[in-house]
Parts: C-alpha cells; structure tokens; sequence
C-alpha cells in the first residue's frame, strides 16, 4: 500500500520563500511523472508542477518563474521550491502521479502554505 506524505509547509509573508517536501513508500515513485496540486475553492485539486521520471518539468502559467520542482528518484522524493510568494499561492498542497498518468496513488494530507503579512 502505497503511502504518500507531504511536509515543509508553513506561514510565509508575500514575496517569501517555502519548500514543500513529498516521500512516496511503498510506490514505483521512480517510473512516473510526479506532480503539485492545490485546491481552489469549490474545485477539484489542479497540477501546478509536474516532472518527469528523467527530469524534464513543466509549470502552470501562474507559477512559472517563481516555483521549482525537483525530485530524487533514489530517495522517492519530490519537493516544491517556492519562490516570491503570492497571496493567491495559499493553499494546501499535494503531491502524486501527474493527472495524466494512469497511476493514481491515496492522496495525502497535503502541506499547509499560509501567506500572510
């Protein structure tokens, strides 16, 4: 059984700086693309990031620039460097298979970015 377990969230002031860490156990972390999520409200979790097993990466218009997903296959780890945060970047966040990976694993409780002056 697969479990999935973000940490590193927090309180961070607008234009401050956070890094979210994920540790997949019990998965095949290595084989798939692995993506962020947060949650807007009312609507279903949406990929941020997303980076491929070798490494290629791709972003959402609204966080490309200041975000940086990074992973390490040998540990099953995926972080989020998150850069010159913005009020609308609270959120909680999750990480798991990219949306279009066939693969879905149980979702985590996610971590909790807080942006607050």
């Amino acid at each position: 059984q697969e479990q999935v377990v973000e940490s590193g969230g927090g309180l961070v002031q607008p234009g401050g700086s956070l890094k979210l860490s994920c540790t997949v156990h019990g998965a095949l972390f290595r084989i798939y693309t692995m993506a962020w999520y947060r949650q807007a409200p009312g609507n279903q979790r949406h990929w941020v990031a997303a980076i491929t097993s070798g490494g290629t990466t791709k972003y959402q218009e609204d966080v490309e620039g200041r975000f940086t997903i990074s992973r390490d296959n040998d540990q099953s780890t995926l972080w989020l460097q998150m850069n010159n945060i913005e009020p609308d970047d609270a959120n909680v966040y999750w990480c798991n298979t990219a949306p279009w990976e066939l693969e879905r694993w149980s979702w985590g409780h996610g971590a909790q970015v807080t942006v607050s002056s």
